[in-house]
């Protein structure tokens, strides 16, 4: 991938036409209770990874009446759009779409249905095959009959035995960032914003749910029907099929789950209303109506989807003592940022994830404490900074400039993630939070279902931040946080008094070989955990290793984020006895921020490689595509030694002194 940064002058020049813009299109502050527009209210830049042409026309509603196949792994049907025609002279519907059998298209007119020729393009890797759909009369609504592929990229089927009860299937979808095109034909790109109602299908016993108004007293009885009035981007689109149940949290919130899971994920996610309403008191109203949670196998390849209505969560964050419950916050806040406004295009990535990072962290504050918050953002924060130091110079701007070469998923870095979190936290800290969080919230209600780019965020921010308070935050400075590499000097930094103790306590075995006495590591979450094993050097001797493993019981551990930094040490460090529980481990586990380290660390030696081969071959059929995608390259990849390296007997030193809480070791992205 090759990605340039904006030179300082030609950035300067997108943003002073931002300005200008937003000056120009700007009405009076809007409020919460004030109406949303229909369409974004200036034009976006292309989206390079779609072959739609929304400028033209544009689907306004879906209507999808799919059939639910378990036993073909298929979804099978019809999908009819509302089309807006914007350009009088268009004859032409492009959609996207990846692995789909077209086998009608049809158009309607004046109330009649008759056949629109259509052809089905080059299949791209990537994006896809382009359908194009000949509309000479621009009829209102086009209706296409279609068959997806039983390896959808968007879809994963999982028999019974892959799921908690082992008595039915299961199947769920993952959209994001361009994987919708591969079970409908779209417009898939987050430019178009639609409403949507289905009708599905399936076998009576299984309980199908949608990214739309789910009725938790719904009854399982094969054909269930869905409405999504409000609009959404193609890449929010979701559907699940299974042995699922619910428990209320609250009148707007509660768990669907298989039912042995159920319980358990109720107890964990007890505080999501609380989440609710600390939000709403920063940043205005909920406006979807309900928030639930789908707890899905341990095969889902993220930590959560923030699919409207109902969030996808991996069960891996229920370790039984809420402590990794911010992905729920994360998820929430995505009902605001991303999900309310959006980003127009991948390269705009960090107005969803930066956003959102930056309000998790506010929602963790507002509930479990600033000491909470700041060691999330420590570990966060350390990742990013190790991420960076292997990262192209390119790749570490928010903001990617127009025109660029750039993966949709890859888009979605740590820098769209972390650093975006870190700029917002740095004009919280210029202008205080009584002013940035009134600004956000105007910020959230101005673009509410909207699709906007980074100049358009600049824009309103100019008017109604930069300029409404001169003289705190310089142009260089904005330039330098979106459009530079790196962390600027103007970050605040952020320390951690309760990781303070744990360095303390990892120093002192170090240097003493005696471990802290349990009256300090009994209280510890699963973030003082993280921190203590991040602190490592990348081997020790295996002595060490049996010391902690003896003590603190790591190789076996159920907590997937301690699994994925103490199974890579030990890996690297010729740990034997964690071979067993590491395989387990990648085998029962799809999601791919816990399992990529451990094969990373496999690979390394040639034992290792056919270990990771074996076990691979026995998870594959329980991988989501997207996760076995990056399984697969991480083994064709892999350049092992023949022998695994000697660990190092001495400690190493201890990180420097001005970055108290940074780990030296390399782990996940974030707690996400």
């Amino acid at each position: 991938m090759s990605v340039s940064l904006l030179r300082p002058l030609l950035a300067a020049s997108l943003l002073s036409l931002a300005f200008l813009a937003g000056c120009a299109n700007d009405d009076a502050a809007t409020t919460s209770d004030a109406p949303t527009p229909d369409r974004t209210e200036a034009p976006v830049d292309r989206d390079e990874h779609s072959h739609a042409e929304p400028q033209k026309v544009v689907i306004d509603d879906l209507a999808l009446d799919l059939a639910l196949d378990f036993d073909a792994r298929t979804l099978a049907g019809t999908a009819t759009y509302t089309l807006e025609w914007n350009d009088e002279t268009a004859t032409q519907l492009l959609l996207d779409t990846r692995d789909l059998a077209i086998e009608r298209v049809e158009g309607e007119v004046d109330g009649q249905w008759g056949p629109l020729q259509h052809a089905l393009g080059e299949r791209h890797d990537t994006l896809g095959s382009r359908l194009a759909i000949e509309t000479p009369q621009r009829p209102g609504k086009v209706r296409v009959t279609y068959r997806t592929s039983p390896d959808a990229s968007g879809l994963q089927w999982l028999t019974p035995e892959m799921t908690e009860g082992k008595q039915l299937p299961f199947m769920f979808s993952q959209s994001q960032q361009i994987h919708a095109r591969s079970w409908v034909p779209l417009q898939d790109t987050p430019q178009v914003r639609y409403t949507y109602s289905a009708r599905i299908t399936t076998r009576p016993d299984v309980m199908v749910l949608m990214s739309a108004d789910n009725d938790p007293a719904a009854a399982r009885d094969g054909e269930y029907t869905f409405t999504m009035p409000q609009r959404i981007p193609s890449y929010l689109m979701a559907i699940a099929a299974g042995d699922l149940v619910f428990k209320p949290i609250s009148a707007r919130s509660g768990v669907w789950a298989e039912p042995a899971m159920v319980d358990k994920a109720v107890d964990e996610f007890a505080d999501t209303e609380k989440m609710i309403v600390a939000t709403e008191q920063l940043y205005g109203p909920y406006r979807w109506e309900r928030y639930d949670l789908l707890v899905l196998p341990p095969s889902f390849p993220y930590g959560g989807m923030e699919n409207p209505r109902l969030s996808f969560i991996t069960p891996t964050v229920i370790v039984g003592d809420r402590s990794l419950v911010s992905l729920i916050a994360h998820e929430l806040a995505h009902s605001w940022s991303g999900n309310l406004v959006t980003f127009s295009s991948a390269r705009h990535g960090w107005l969803n994830e930066g956003f959102t990072s930056y309000v998790e962290a506010r929602i963790v504050e507002a509930l479990y404490g600033q000491d909470v918050s700041d060691m999330e953002y420590v570990i966060s924060r350390n990742a990013l900074k190790r991420g960076m130091s292997t990262m192209p110079e390119a790749t570490q701007a928010l903001a990617v400039k127009p025109g660029t070469e750039l993966d949709a998923d890859d888009a979605l870095s740590a820098v769209a993630y972390d650093k975006g979190a870190w700029f917002l936290q740095f004009l919280e800290q210029r202008y205080g939070r009584d002013v940035f969080d009134a600004f956000l919230r105007g910020y959230f209600d101005h673009f509410a279902f909207q699709s906007i780019t980074t100049e358009q965020f600049l824009a309103y921010a100019k008017q109604h931040l930069f300029d409404a308070h001169p003289n705190v935050v310089s142009d260089a400075e904005i330039q330098e946080w979106v459009y530079g590499p790196g962390i600027p000097p103007s970050a605040p930094q952020v320390l951690s008094q309760r990781f303070g103790i744990v360095d303390s306590a990892r120093l002192g075995w170090r240097g003493s070989k005696q471990l802290p006495p349990t009256s300090i590591t009994q209280p510890w979450t699963t973030q003082e955990w993280v921190h203590f094993l991040e602190g490592m050097p990348e081997m020790l001797p295996v002595a060490e290793l049996a010391q902690l493993d003896e003590a603190y019981g790591f190789t076996g551990t159920a907590n997937g984020e301690i699994a994925m930094r103490w199974y890579p040490l030990a890996i690297r460090s010729g740990y034997a006895q964690a071979n067993d529980a590491a395989v387990a481990f990648v085998e029962r586990i799809g999601r791919r921020k816990l399992i990529v380290p451990v094969y990373e660390a496999l690979v390394q030696t040639e034992p290792g490689l056919a270990l990771a081969r074996e076990a691979f071959a026995r998870a594959r059929p329980g991988y989501h595509p997207i996760t076995t995608g990056s399984v697969e390259r991480i083994i064709a990849e892999a350049r092992p030694r023949p022998v695994p390296a000697a660990a190092p007997a001495a400690p190493e030193p201890y990180p420097a002194a001005e970055d108290p809480n940074a780990g030296v070791n390399t782990g996940g992205a974030s707690m996400r």
